[in-house]
């Protein structure tokens, strides 16, 4: 769907050093006007087979 493609876009602009949490994509998606549940995007990003953010942290 869209809001998929959208949270992977947003994933892969991310900076590795601060990725972005699911309610931070939330917000970023409310700014636009996609009004989008945490757990909602929680599940979108597992279908997408992206881990959590604490998974993608880079300390580089």
């Amino acid at each position: 769907t869209a809001i998929r493609a959208l949270i992977k876009k947003l994933v892969a602009a991310e900076k590795p050093s601060k990725p972005l949490s699911d309610s931070k994509i939330a917000q970023l998606l409310a700014e636009q006007g996609i009004k989008v549940a945490r757990r909602t995007i929680a599940k979108y990003r597992e279908s997408l087979s992206i881990p959590p953010s604490n998974q993608r942290k880079s300390l580089i």
